[in-house]
């Protein structure tokens, strides 16, 4: 399943997240998440490092880690269309839909195209913000 490095080797951050991003399309995303947090100690701020570290987080149920992961990139790139994304869709699951709303909005106009971004949005509903 995953390659053990031998004694004395050391993992690179491109190693841990290959590996932790093989783990989560393989739909293990605890193990993946721990592969992909040793990845950031060595690489803090990476942005794929983080998205990937967002959806394994998402999808073992840590929303609020996962939107602190996703909100790490928003912060860093606002032009960001997936960090929205998935900033959005972790604060729909915690409850705050005003937030989650405004960040489908803009992950929408920045990837109009993108047909989950919309479908997301919808399932929220699009209430004015006040």
């Amino acid at each position: 399943m995953d390659r053990q490095p031998a004694p004395g080797e050391r993992d690179s951050a491109y190693d841990l997240f290959q590996r932790g991003s093989r783990l989560l399309a393989e739909r293990h995303p605890g193990a993946a998440a721990v592969l992909l947090e040793r990845a950031l100690k060595l690489e803090p701020g990476k942005a794929s490092i983080l998205e990937a570290l967002g959806q394994a987080y998402f999808n073992v149920g840590s929303h609020q880690l996962a939107a602190d992961r996703f909100a790490a990139i928003v912060d860093a790139d606002p032009l960001a269309h997936y960090a929205h994304f998935g900033l959005g869709v972790s604060r729909a699951r915690l409850g705050d839909h005003r937030v989650a709303r405004r960040h489908l909005r803009m992950a929408v106009f920045l990837k109009p195209e993108n047909e989950s971004y919309q479908r997301a949005l919808a399932r929220l509903g699009d209430a004015t913000e006040t």
